[in-house]
Parts: C-alpha cells; structure tokens; sequence
C-alpha cells in the first residue's frame, strides 16, 4: 500500500520554469484596490517589482442594514480592476494572481461580486480566510525582510481585519486575523470630527479588547527569553512612518523599509490626530489622498497593539500581502524548494493537523484517499479532464471525508461539511475548501441537490461539476475500505468505449476473504458514479494462487 501522507502528497506534478516570467498580484482590500507587477528570477529564486498601482476604492464602505457591498462601490471596483489588467497587459504579465480578504469574506453577495468580476472581466479572484492572509502576508514579508532565524512578531493593519504573526525566518508558529481595522472602525465607532474624548476612549478600549485575544496567541508561543522585534506592514503603518519622517526630515525617504517608529512618537501623532479634523488631518505633508478618514483609528490599533505586546518601536516592511500572493504562487509552481516550503507540503500538514484534531482514523482515510486518486488517475482523459489542482482537493476530501464522526455517528456526512467548511485549511482559498467539504458532505447517503444549501453555495458551474464528478469517485473509495481493514490492496480500471462500460479488477489482500461486504457496498454506492459519468461499472474480485 502506498503511503498518501508521505508519499503521493509530494508526488503531485509540479512546473519548471527556467526564464525569466512577469506576473501580476491584485489585492482586493477593504480601503484600497492594490497591484504589483513583478518579474521573476527562478534560477535564485527571486522577483523584483516593476509596478505598483493603488486605488481607494473603499470596499469596506457597505450597507449598514444589510452588510452588502454598495453597487456603486462594486463598479468602481471593477473598473478599476480593468484598469489593472490593462496596465498588467501592457507589461506583458502572463497572468493575474488576485485574492479579496474581509470586505469581501464578511459581505452577503461578496460571492456574487466576485462572480461578476469573473463574467465581465474573465479575471478569477479567490476568496481567503483570515488566517490564509496571515500566512500569506508572512511570505510577503519573508521575501522582504532578513528575519535572520530571530523570532519577528509581524502585525499588518488593513481597512477591515489586523493580522499578527509570529514567525522566525521558517514556518509561521502563530496566525491570527481580528476584525479589527481602520476603515471598520472608523465608520462603527467614529461620529464626531475631530473625535470626541468619549469616542476616543471607547475606540482605544474597543481595539486593545479586540487585540487581546490574538497577542495572547503570540505570547503563548514565545520561547523562555525571546524577545522578537516588531515589524509592521501596510497603508497605515506606512503613512504614520512617512508623516514622521516628513516632519522630522523635511524630506521624503528613498524607502520606507527598515524604518523604524518609536512607540513614544506613534503616542504623540495619536494625540495629535485626534485633536484636529478630518480636513486638517488631510494636508499634514506626507498624508496620502482619503487615508486622513481613517488614519486615527489605524494608529490607534496599532498602538494598542504595541501596548499590549510590550514593544517599544516598530520597523516597516514595505512587502505584505500581494508580494506573498507572488511568493504563494512560486510556491505552488516549484520555484522555491527551500526554507519557505513547498506549497503542497503547507497544505498536507494543514490538512493532517485537522485530521488529527477530529480524532480521523488515518489509516482508513489514507487507502479511502489512494483509491480515490486511483480511480481519479485511471479514468482521467475518458471519463474526466480534471488535473492536478482537482486531484489535491480530492486528496484531502478523501483522508477527511468521516471527520463528522467527532461530532456524531449520525449524519456525520453533513458534520463533515460543517467541521472542514469552519476549520482553517491553510495553503487552500475559500472556494477549495468549500468544495473539499462538498465532497465530504457526499461521500455517501444523498447525492448533490440544488436545494442543498452548501451545494448552492458554489457560485460556478465549474465548481459545481468537479463537486458531482469527484464525489461519485469518492464514494466507491469509501465501499472499497467498507470494513476499514485494508481488504483490499488495489483495483485496476478498464473501460470499454463500445459497451460503456467501466470494469474494476480488485485485488484482496487475503486469499480467504471474498470481500462480500465491500463488492456489496461496491455496488450499493455505484449508481451515483454510473449517473454521473453514464457508464455501467462492472466489479470482479481477482482470486489470489495459493501456494502449496
């Protein structure tokens, strides 16, 4: 039996590339649209920045009654999402890596939004979680910064959630995302102008209760006598830096990384910005365009932030997000091998920690998911086209489809759903995780129905058709270990065209076991797979010579 988790995970195809390639990485924010435009050194590996383009847009700015993004909000977000792809295309970027975080996430028809960038722009935007942002702002910084194997506490503010992680040049030990932000607060807490002494207080305390939480994550991780430095990322970090520096050097930095901000001078600009207005705020040199609105509540978080961490400055990394969406997909396609990891092994331990968490029987789960590849592999190019990115999300259905178990024996299908859909599979956007746990959800009992609420859930059709296809195979995994004994040591796949049909030569592991309970469950299951794939399946046991 081929070990899945520590073989075939690894064993997935990856790309090799060798010249130099340009690629694009969009940042669907809650206060800005960013892009940046980078071309890659694979022989390094590295990227330098040839581009960077920014626009307010203020996602964040939703309906206060029903939480959905603002139909005027959502074509100005589009617009100038074309107005990226034109520039991208312009400096002949190969293709556009674009990710939305929390406006999008905690909005009701961010889906739907994201369906109509895809209709009238053709442009595929994935949806991440919170921790998945925090992991991937810590490659961005990575790429960056020299942690120099010291632990580095990494705090990015943005318009609706703050990320804070812990990490020393290798695998991030803490990823937190609180719904903490400036443009969040702002709008929720803020009413007076300049701010009022109630509002003020009622802000500082609102973002350190906030902030508990997550610093105490961190905390908990630190080694006996670390004492990490802390290193800040995005619009309002860098805007606090660059108002500083204005004033106190009369000039603009060549760059704003590695500068660093005492906690005593943020103290002093908090005091300050909350005495004077909005328009006041707006012409401090150094202050860029519409970040006035909401710089007070972003330096609050962040000194709340500090305060509650105990550190005494904070130094500016200039790469957050966008650059660790790059770093992500260099990941992904095998251009980076060393201490950032390779992107499947990020998602195999991912997948491994929620396995364990739910107490999942690995053993079965791991020949459940090697049939399912099996299968996957042996009928790929006549009954499916899927490749490779399908055959990870079916990997880890297939060694987490009975982690409902933990909640009960009874529909633990649907626990499934529920416990994968809520769990943080890092490595993997939202759309992947919700149709690794649509696959969960029907790997037995019901096939996928469109008055299903979580089948509904996947917008796209495409989406929809890997969820049908790959379920059906799923689910004859699952009969092949019906006794979770490992009866059966492999099955080979024959079909034949003129008689649509698809034959299963299975091997037993036993000479004495004619795998009755199996071949039944085989054929209790198979009707889902034959409707799907319009093919009649046909199962023969091979007998095993014994020897005498």
């Amino acid at each position: 039996m081929v070990n899945l988790v520590s073989a075939n995970w690894e064993s997935l195809p990856t790309q090799t590339v060798e010249q130099h390639r340009i690629i694009a990485a969009i940042d669907l924010g809650t206060n800005s649209l960013h892009m940046v435009v980078v071309r890659i050194e694979p022989t390094l590996p590295s990227f330098s920045i040839i581009a960077r383009e920014k626009e307010t847009v203020r996602l964040g700015d939703r309906d206060i009654e029903t939480g959905n993004l603002k139909p005027e909000v959502m074509k100005r977000a589009i617009a100038t999402l074309k107005r990226f792809q034109e520039i991208a295309k312009t400096l002949n970027a190969e293709t556009i890596i674009a990710v939305a975080t929390s406006a999008v996430r905690e909005a009701p028809n961010g889906k739907d939004f994201l369906l109509s960038v895809e209709d009238e722009l053709g442009l595929s935007v994935d949806l991440i979680s919170g921790q998945e942002e925090a992991r991937r702002i810590y490659l961005g910084v990575l790429s960056g910064m020299e942690l120099n194997n010291q632990p580095h506490i990494i705090i990015d503010i943005g318009g609706g959630s703050t990320e804070i992680i812990l990490g020393d040049s290798h695998e991030a030990r803490t990823l937190t995302s609180t719904k903490v932000g400036a443009v969040r607060l702002t709008s929720e807490l803020i009413t007076t102008d300049p701010i009022s002494n109630a509002e003020f207080k009622y802000l500082q305390a609102y973002a350190r209760g906030m902030l508990e939480r997550s610093v105490e994550e961190v905390q908990a991780n630190l080694k006996l006598g670390e004492f990490p430095r802390l290193v800040g990322t995005s619009g309002t970090i860098e805007t606090l830096v660059m108002i500083q520096a204005r004033e106190k050097q009369s000039s603009v930095p060549s760059t704003l990384n590695g500068y660093e901000l005492s906690l005593k001078d943020l103290q002093e600009w908090v005091n300050r910005l909350r005495k004077i207005s909005n328009s006041e705020r707006a012409v401090i040199p150094g202050m860029p365009e519409k970040r006035s609105e909401v710089i007070l509540a972003g330096a609050v978080i962040l000194q709340e932030a500090m305060n509650l961490l105990g550190v005494e400055s904070v130094t500016v990394c200039e790469r957050s997000l966008r650059e660790g969406v790059i770093v992500d997909w260099m990941l992904a396609h095998g251009l980076i091998e060393d201490r950032l990891r390779y992107q499947g092994s990020v998602r195999q331990r991912s997948v491994l920690k929620i396995a364990n968490k739910y107490h999942v029987n690995l053993e079965h789960s791991d020949r459940v998911a090697v049939f399912a590849l099996s299968i996957f592999d042996q009928t790929k190019g006549t009954l499916h086209n899927w490749g490779a990115e399908e055959q990870q999300l079916l990997q880890a259905a297939g060694l987490l489809h009975n982690c409902g178990h933990y909640v009960s024996h009874s529909s633990h299908h649907k626990h499934s759903y529920y416990l994968i859909r809520n769990s943080e599979l890092l490595g993997y956007n939202e759309t992947e995780v919700e149709i690794i746990a649509n696959l969960a959800r029907y790997h037995r009992k019901s096939p996928p129905k469109k008055k299903h609420e979580n089948y509904r859930s996947l917008v796209s059709k495409n989406h929809r058709q890997i969820v049908n296809q790959l379920s059906a195979i799923l689910r004859l995994a699952v009969a092949l270990d019906r006794r979770q004994i490992g009866a059966i040591t492999r099955m080979q796949c024959e079909y034949l065209p003129e008689q649509q049909e698809l034959h299963f030569r299975i091997f037993p592991s036993r000479a004495d076991d004619d795998c009755a309970l199996e071949l039944w469950s085989l054929d209790y299951n198979k009707g889902v797979f034959e409707a799907e794939f319009g093919v009649k399946l046909v199962a023969n046991l091979e007998p095993i010579a014994v020897l005498t």
